[in-house]
This record gives C-alpha cells, sequence and structure tokens, in this order.
C-alpha cells in the first residue's frame, strides 16, 4: 500500500507540475468557465423572469454549469496529456514498472481530480466579485467534492479513449462528450421549461443529478433529497468509466 501511495502521489505531482512549467496549456481550460458566465449572464440575464424560473438570477443559476464544464474540461486534459506520453514513448516505460496497473491509472485520474479545483476557485472569485449569493460553507464543500468527482470520470473516459486511439489527434473526442454530458442537462433553464425531447434526455442524464446537487447552495437550500442522488450518480459515473479503464489499462501490451 505505502508503495502504491508513493507511485500515485509521484504520478500527481509530475501532473501538477505542469501547471508551473507550462501554465499557458492550463490557462484556456481555466479561463473558459469564467467566459462563458459572463458571455451568458450579459445575454440570457433576463430568462430567471421567465415564470416556472426557480432562480431569481441568472447567474446563480448558471454558475453551477460552470463549474461542471471546468471539471469536463479538466478531466479531457488528463486524456489527451495521456495520449502525448503514448506518443512520446514515455508511457510504455511507465508501463514496464513494478507498479500494478490499477496504481498507475489512479495516479493519472487522481491529478484531474485536484486541478479541477483551480478553474472551480476562479470561476467562483468572479462570480462573488459579479454579485452572486454565498452559497455557504457546507455547499460549497459538496460543490467540490462533485466537481472533482465528476473531473475523475470524465478523465477516465478520456484515458479510455486516448488508450484507444493512442494520439493526441483524438483531443475533440475527449472533450466533445464532457462538454455535451454537461450541455445535455437542465444547464439553462430549468427541465420543466425545456423542450420535450431535451427534458427526455436531460431526465435521464446522470449528470442532470450531479448539477442539481452542485446548484443546490445557489438557488436554495442544500437538502439530502437532492444530495443523495448527485452522489449516487457520481460514484456511478466513476465506476462504470472506471472498470472500463482498468480493463484497458490491463490489456495494454498484450
Amino acid at each position: 500500500m505505502t508503495r502504491s501511495l508513493t507511485v500515485i502521489a509521484a504520478l500527481v505531482r509530475r501532473a501538477l507540475n505542469e501547471l508551473t512549467r507550462v501554465p499557458g496549456a492550463a490557462l484556456p481550460g481555466v479561463l473558459a468557465p469564467s467566459i462563458f458566465l459572463v458571455g451568458l449572464s450579459g445575454v440570457f440575464g433576463e430568462a430567471a423572469r421567465l415564470p416556472g424560473f426557480d432562480a431569481t438570477d441568472f447567474r446563480t443559476f448558471i454558475v453551477p454549469v460552470g463549474l461542471l464544464q471546468g471539471a469536463a474540461f479538466t478531466g479531457a486534459a488528463t486524456g489527451v496529456n495521456l495520449a502525448r506520453d503514448i506518443e512520446r514513448g514515455w508511457f510504455d516505460r511507465l508501463m514496464v514498472c513494478p507498479a500494478p496497473r490499477v496504481t498507475i491509472l489512479t495516479g493519472v485520474v487522481a491529478s484531474a481530480a485536484i486541478r479541477a479545483l483551480l478553474p472551480a476557485a476562479f470561476l467562483l472569485c468572479v462570480a462573488f466579485a459579479l454579485g452572486v449569493g454565498w452559497p455557504g460553507f457546507g455547499a460549497l464543500a459538496l460543490d467540490a467534492v462533485l466537481v472533482m468527482g465528476l473531473a475523475t470520470a470524465m478523465a477516465l473516459y478520456a484515458v479510455l479513449v486516448a488508450l484507444k486511439f493512442k494520439t493526441q489527434q483524438a483531443a475533440p473526442l475527449m472533450q466533445t462528450v464532457g462538454f455535451m454530458a454537461v450541455l445535455f442537462t437542465s444547464a439553462y433553464a430549468p427541465l420543466d421549461l425545456l423542450a420535450g425531447w431535451m427534458r427526455a434526455i436531460a431526465r435521464v442524464n446522470p449528470v442532470t443529478h450531479v448539477l442539481d446537487g452542485v446548484r443546490q447552495g445557489f438557488v436554495a437550500h442544500v437538502t439530502w433529497a437532492d444530495t443523495w442522488p448527485a452522489l449516487l450518480a457520481m460514484v456511478g459515473l466513476v465506476a462504470a468509466f472506471g472498470a472500463l479503464a482498468v480493463r484497458s489499462m490491463r490489456r495494454v501490451g498484450v
């Protein structure tokens, strides 16, 4: 266990070092959710006046969407970085080390969970500066857990794609799925105000539950009734993509 934790910590540290060595690579993912918040608030800010809209301020409604988008982008970036390591041959050297494949996979995706907090923190600073209400420490702690969980799930999916195609050219496939997973939810309006086909998709999309969990403290109070579905959906996504990623990792070199 100690050796596995050492390997995981080394891989996480390597991924985090990129933030200081190549800050320009992380900048778009950090800024994008905040730009998204400012742009949509300016264009659709009056949408909160619609009957049935369960938020008094559109900005409070859209901030959680930006948090999840930042998590999805971070997860996709983990897959892109892995594809780069595969192209350069570094991943092959990693595969011959005595560490279990599960340990290596954990180290790769754990960095995504930690890095997802950076765009989330920047977005919240921008949101609070614009006048978004304080959701409470409990709500922010829950948001951090859900953001890190979604980033982990998206990183596991991106790892699957990277191991399949073994090239950075697959980056759009990694990024698009995460973007669409957040898009086809109650991202821009409550479920009851969505078009019929989109409402049907949003109801079966597990990310909708994660978004509802993140949104609680911003539009209302945190309740267990909205929290447990979010946690269950997050665990389900991580478990499903994790099982597939472990299977793919074990087949590397076979």
